[in-house]
């Protein structure tokens, strides 16, 4: 069989077992006081559970490294059939992830809309119901969200999400990102001078505003709903201070992650093909 094929494969295979046995693990609560770093944590949150995929996929890269094009090995139909659900979860969620890019910006009372070059989309039916230092408000919200490119942040976190489907925690990992995502854009516009009082209007109004639709890959001022009297209580509140170290969380996450792939990666080309000649020869 050809070695890329069969690479595709079991990479699908090993890291789809490898990635639905993480992903029901329950995720950590974070007890970070600032908005900044409670959404940079549960952004990592999101994604540690692809680390196992991503080492064991660097592993089986290894091993086809080591292995002659076409694989001598024979391939048995087990395998096949092995891979068959991971490939429907990769699929679907691609699918997802095409289908929400047909939203429509006049679906939203204000948004921020575009992966590439994300712009503000404001309702006029909106905009009359708020007053200038809501309205001003409202842009300053999602001029944040433009600022870091949020909505290509949450279509890439909800392809990563229903990579881990059908386990709700993923799910709730998401969600709270989201909830975590909403109060950093609220202390970054309230750090530019906007009131929070004037940020609770117009998120209340935005939430009579707008009709119960899914979140599609865009950022919204009224974020999660459920978290929604937490949100405003929390806006009535003095701006908590911002810390003053760095915060070097993803530096080192990124660097941990760097040093596990390419050992994996060399553990592959050495004894990699220990594991998987005798795995194909029980598939066969």
């Amino acid at each position: 069989m050809e070695r890329e094929s069969l690479l595709t494969m079991l990479i699908i295979l090993l890291g789809g077992v490898m990635l639905q046995m993480v992903a029901a693990w329950p995720a950590a609560h974070s007890n970070e006081a600032s908005a900044r770093r409670a959404e940079r944590a549960a952004w990592l949150g999101i994604w540690w559970p692809l680390t196992p995929t991503l080492v064991v996929a660097a592993w089986l890269c290894g091993w086809a490294l080591s292995q002659p094009d076409p694989v001598p090995d024979r391939v048995g139909p087990f395998v096949f059939i092995a891979c068959a659900p991971f490939a429907f979860l990769v699929i679907r969620a691609i699918i997802r992830a095409a289908w929400s890019l047909f939203r429509r910006p006049e679906e939203f009372g204000i948004a921020t809309i575009g992966l590439v070059r994300p712009s503000i989309v404001f309702a006029p039916e909106l905009a009359k119901l708020l007053d200038d230092r809501a309205i001003q408000a409202a842009l300053e919200h999602e001029r944040a969200h433009v600022r870091h490119r949020d909505p290509l942040r949450i279509w890439v976190a909800q392809f990563v999400t229903d990579l881990q489907w059908p386990w709700s925690r993923a799910q709730l990992r998401f969600v709270t990102w989201l909830g975590a995502l909403e109060d950093a854009r609220d202390d970054e516009a309230r750090a530019l001078g906007i009131e929070g009082s004037d940020l609770a209007a117009a998120v209340v109004a935005s939430l009579r505003f707008h009709r119960d639709r899914t979140v599609g890959p865009c950022a919204r001022l009224i974020g999660n709903r459920s978290a929604l009297e937490q949100r405003i209580a929390r806006l009535l509140q003095p701006l908590p201070a911002a810390p003053q170290e760095r915060d070097l969380s993803a530096i080192l996450a990124g660097m941990r992650l760097i040093g596990a792939l390419l050992l994996a990666l060399a553990l592959g080309v050495v004894y990699g093909e220990r594991l998987i000649g005798p795995l194909l020869a029980f598939s066969s």
